[in-house]
């Protein structure tokens, strides 16, 4: 099998636990890009916070392309151009912003330049994100947010334990109307049901003409089981502990701590 294509998550995958690029890593991705290989960042961030990432790792020129906010969005990584996007509705922002308040559980919108969040109280989760992702927070009301704003995901947000419990207690109703997934302890983000980075790697291998049996997927975590399981090659990191990874992975690699994203790319993309 012929890879043309690797979608690569970020967090706990493309990084180590020292949120850094090993420089195996950086060699391996540079060596697939030179064969022409396309090599796609796919992460729950929006484009300003992998902005440096794509510069280091030489993946914001013509011909380079991201998928961003869970795959909310598939952009041209040189200009930002959208190729696919998948927001929610201003309805849909007022009926999740409900939920949470049922639920009592802190809730944040983010666009394309802005996290918008209704909560007083601000949680010191969204000033993590904010950081994370380099984008301000703007404090506004529910009625003060409007469908022009062009919201791309919202975010349930609080300390692990008690939003185990939130989750739990969601209606199943919720779940389906909604893609659902929890990018981290404390992030259990709630997105357009077509959003998925399954559904943006579906999109963006048509859109370039490659068939998706020539695509390899690398992740660790539940918001990377959707690419695992249409990806021609699923390849789990070896430091996922999740059960549903490892069911839908076709290979194990390495961990991220021991350049788990290069031992893939050598073993099975590389000539």
């Amino acid at each position: 099998m012929t890879i043309k294509l690797v979608a690569i998550d970020i967090d706990g995958t493309l990084l180590n636990d020292s949120r850094e690029v090993t420089s195996e890593v950086l060699q391996a991705i540079q060596e697939a890009k030179r064969q022409g290989v396309k090599i796609v960042l796919t992460t729950g961030r929006p484009l300003p916070g992998v902005h440096a990432l794509l510069q280091q790792l030489n993946l914001e020129e013509p011909g380079d392309y991201v998928i961003t906010y869970n795959g909310g969005l598939v952009q041209d990584a040189s200009t930002g151009e959208e190729l696919a996007r998948y927001g929610i509705s201003y309805d849909d922002y007022l009926e999740i912003d409900l939920m949470a308040r049922k639920m009592k559980v802190h809730m944040h919108a983010i666009t394309n330049e802005h996290i918008y969040t209704a909560n007083r109280d601000l949680s010191p989760y969204t000033i993590h994100e904010s950081f994370l992702v380099s984008m301000p927070v703007r404090y506004r009301t529910q009625e003060e947010m409007t469908e022009d704003m062009g919201i791309v995901k919202t975010m349930f947000i609080d300390e692990p334990d008690y939003l185990d419990k939130v989750i739990a207690d969601i209606p199943d109703w919720f779940k389906e109307k909604y893609t659902t997934v929890k990018s981290a302890p404390f992030y259990y983000e709630v997105l357009n049901k077509k959003a998925s980075k399954g559904a943006a790697l579906i999109a963006l291998a048509d859109k370039l003409g490659i068939a998706i049996s020539e695509t390899m997927a690398i992740g660790d975590e539940e918001n990377d089981l959707s690419m695992l399981e249409v990806a021609g090659l699923a390849v789990a990191m070896g430091n996922s502990k999740n059960a549903n990874i490892l069911e839908a992975a076709d290979v194990v690699t390495a961990s991220n701590n021991e350049h788990g994203v290069a031992k893939a790319l050598y073993d099975y993309v590389l000539k």
